[in-house]
């Protein structure tokens, strides 16, 4: 059996692609939630550096455990580490930096555009074709978001503050999507996870010492449970399905599944943390779903002739 065979999850006679994709679902859209319940409780950075080092930690163990094929070269480890800044520190820095002001629906529907963004860079950046599906699903994207971010500053119901820092963290996951395609480590992507979980960490610990009081954290269960969740069902069961995501379906096509993010975390936030919901929030959620779809789902299905 191949070490990458070996993170592969166990076949068997049925099929299990749209349970695991369900799950991924339910996990990265959950997260969000979890991270609004955290912050709560704790400081953004201490919660974070907390979070990446242990799974970082965990993740690196559990891969020298399977005997993981751990040979990388310097360069990949250092683009891997390079990742873990722009991915986890940045992203997620900033990102729960404004879910204190924020609320979890909108810190998830913002950030779950990021297919839509990130077509638009690759198409600066790296030269893919600039489709008319694309243009469309960018416009819809960006119309979406917009609407959603005006309505809620209009009302108050969140401030200018946290949401420029959610604008600044969906900026920092497309430019670390684009940093992947355009460095492109080698190596096992479940180790370059744990380097990447270990690096954000590292990155974010003199920060958050000097910017976050640890007398501010405030012990509790459900800071507890929030922060098991993070580590456990984020930063590594949603990644390994992530990786088997990728590996079964290919890179845009498992992209697609992001159009479903921002009404499942506007669900849970309204389910869980009881977030007031307006028909305006829908009404915009819907061109930024559609515009994702637009996005992603010409290469998906070109990926699905292609494997046939």
């Amino acid at each position: 059996m191949s070490r990458a065979s070996a993170l592969a999850l166990p076949r068997t006679r049925f099929n299990t692609l749209p349970l695991l994709i369900a799950l991924f679902c339910l996990l990265w859209s959950y997260a969000f939630v979890a991270g609004k319940i955290g912050v709560t409780d704790c400081p953004p950075l201490l919660l974070l550096t907390a979070r990446f080092s242990l799974a970082g930690i965990l993740i690196l163990g559990i891969a020298a455990l399977r005997g993981e094929d751990w040979q990388m070269s310097w360069r990949d480890i250092a683009v891997f580490a390079v990742l873990g800044v722009a991915n986890n520190a940045l992203y997620l820095g900033l990102g729960y930096t404004g879910l204190r002001t924020v609320s979890a629906g909108l810190g998830g529907l913002i950030v779950s555009a990021n297919p839509v963004f990130t077509a638009m860079l690759a198409a600066v950046v790296l030269g893919e074709a600039m489709t008319w599906r694309k243009a469309a699903g960018l416009v819809l994207g960006i119309t979406g978001v917009a609407f959603i971010v005006w309505h809620r500053i209009s009302v108050g119901s969140d401030s200018l503050h946290g949401i420029l820092f959610t604008l600044a963290s969906l900026a920092s996951i497309v430019g670390g999507t684009i940093l992947f395609k355009l460095l492109a480590p080698k190596g096992s992507l479940w180790v370059g996870n744990g380097i990447q979980n270990v690096a954000g960490g590292l990155a974010l610990l003199p920060f958050a010492f000097t910017l976050n009081d640890v007398s501010e954290i405030t012990p509790s269960t459900r800071l507890a449970g929030a922060f098991a969740f993070l580590v456990l069902g984020g930063s590594i069961l949603a990644y390994l399905l992530w990786f088997h995501l990728l590996k079964v379906c290919g890179a845009t096509a498992a992209s697609a599944y992001h159009f479903l993010m921002p009404p499942l975390g506007m669900l849970f936030a309204y389910l869980v943390l009881g977030e007031h919901v307006e028909f305006r929030d829908l009404a915009g959620i819907v061109p930024v779903a559609l515009g994702i779809y637009l996005v992603t789902h010409p290469a998906a299905a070109a990926a699905k002739r292609s494997a046939t």
